[in-house]
């Protein structure tokens, strides 16, 4: 029965599974380059090497008017995206809850040039939100209920767009300047927070900031250091167990927030790991999906 039940799940999901590609650059995209995408199919599936970054739009199809939307930020180290699992697989779930998604298929620095790698994320995470508050009348969302959600090195580049958002250019009225890139509220799951040697994932920052980054670049990208009055709510989502990404990064991120007296939440279950997104029953964390939509409802980004 369980197993039925399973597979059911999945048929809906598949069902509800229509999306649009969306080009976030139609020209003079900052930083261009030559690669070309390549997908490593698995499991998880992981795309890297990518130039031409791109929005998948998942629509929900509750009839909901003025939808929430999220912006999903798959994880991979800075490196490659782990696209399904933590992107796409969780698009279709935020659907279910009535909420549209929007996959980024972002630029990873690790191919990137040196002079390029730190402002390539950060860069494309900014123009997928201004596309979103830009279209929001078309695709019947709510511009003032517009977050993001990212997943370990995805929820590094949430948080700093969390913390070096712009509110756009007043004066570009007929353009995507003008949009803010500000998310109204952030869900980080297992995220890296800090670039500093103590606490961060070495990987996501060597692909970022390179070898040798300078104190100056540690700081700004240390996501604990950066949090504003402005910073937008955030639930944070960990395990005690996760030796990738260690918990500390949550926890200082979750402190930061309450100094400036900005409305948080901080999950950590015992077990779990690193890695686990959304299907994969890793002990009791595997209930973190409720976890988030009661704090959805709390915050009134879902009716009851």
């Amino acid at each position: 029965m369980k197993y039925m039940y399973f597979v059911i799940v999945l048929l809906c999901l598949k069902l509800t599974a229509q999306h649009q590609k969306i080009a976030i650059y139609t020209d003079d995209m900052p930083c261009a380059s030559s690669l070309l995408t390549q997908e490593v199919s698995n499991t998880i599936s992981i795309k890297e090497r990518i130039s031409s970054p791109q929005l998948w739009y998942y629509p929900t199809e509750k009839s909901i008017q003025n939808t929430a939307a999220v912006l999903v930020l798959p994880g991979g180290g800075y490196q490659n995206l782990a696209f399904k699992k933590e992107g796409t697989e969780v698009a279709q779930w935020l659907n279910t809850l009535g909420i549209s998604a929007f996959v980024l298929m972002y630029r990873t620095p690790y191919w990137e040039l040196a002079s390029c790698k730190k402002e390539i994320p950060l860069s494309d995470a900014k123009q997928a939100m201004r596309i979103i508050r830009h279209r929001a009348s078309e695709w019947n969302i709510n511009p003032n209920k517009v977050g993001v959600m990212g997943f370990s090195a995805g929820g590094h580049l949430a948080a700093t767009l969390s913390t070096q958002f712009d509110y756009g250019n007043q004066d570009e009225t007929d353009s995507l300047a003008s949009f803010s890139t500000r998310p109204d509220f952030s869900i980080l799951v297992y995220p890296v927070i800090s670039m500093r040697k103590a606490f961060t994932h070495m990987g996501s920052r060597q692909s970022l900031l390179g070898e040798s980054p300078t104190d100056e670049d540690i700081m700004t990208y240390s996501n604990e250091l950066q949090v504003k009055t402005d910073t937008p709510p955030a639930i944070l989502i960990h395990a005690t167990n996760d030796r990738a990404v260690l918990a500390e990064n949550s926890i200082m991120y979750y402190k930061a927030l309450l100094e400036k007296n900005i409305p948080t939440a901080l999950h950590i279950w015992e077990d779990g790991g690193h890695g686990f997104g959304l299907y994969r029953e890793k002990g009791s964390v595997k209930s973190w999906p409720n976890t988030v939509q009661h704090w959805f409802i709390q915050r009134g980004i879902l009716e009851h």
